[in-house]
């Protein structure tokens, strides 16, 4: 099912996200990334906010993996990817931005980071402050000195219509998987 003007808001955190939403499910929502790592990058999410995963019932987490697994080969196959990165930051020490569960998924191909260090520059990405979710919903969050900043300035934030676009034609993407 994609998301849709009439269908009621739906929140990342405290962050209205509901036009950056392509799938839904009864538990969770996949949505575009203000700020992709790489192109694709996209979240996955439980409906209902709580920041940990430990938080979630079995049936919230059994519905968010099974969404992330579906999002996942859907991403692969458009963005052309060959392998996927799936990541968890699990609360505030391990870098949650956003005190709601939320899984990465980038797809990801051969060569894709050799200018940047090679395969493992995601982490550092995901990491740093190119990966700071929070601070890229919300401008005046400060940024966790511990975090060093990543080249940042170069990745611009896309418009809400840019995101809504995106959202549109993923939506149809699901629908044929």
């Amino acid at each position: 099912m994609s998301a849709t003007a009439s269908k009621p808001a739906i929140y990342f955190g405290n962050f209205v996200v509901t036009a950056q939403v392509f799938h839904l499910t009864p538990h969770s929502f996949a949505l575009v990334n203000l700020k992709p790592l790489l192109p694709g990058h996209v979240l996955v999410s439980p409906r209902r906010v709580t920041p940990r995963l430990s938080d979630l019932t079995h049936t919230e987490v059994t519905d968010l993996f099974l969404t992330v697994q579906r999002v996942g080969r859907m991403i692969e196959r458009v963005y052309n990817g060959t392998s996927l990165n799936i990541a968890m930051q699990d609360g505030v020490e391990a870098g949650q931005s956003v005190p709601h569960v939320h899984t990465h998924i980038i797809p990801r191909a051969k060569a894709d980071l050799d200018d940047r260090g090679g395969s493992d520059a995601i982490h550092d990405m995901l990491e740093g402050e190119e990966g700071n979710v929070g601070r890229q919903l919300q401008e005046s969050y400060e940024a966790r000195p511990r975090f060093p900043k990543v080249d940042d300035e170069v990745r611009m934030p896309r418009s809400k219509e840019e995101m809504a676009e995106e959202a549109q034609r993923l939506a149809q993407e699901m629908e044929k998987d």
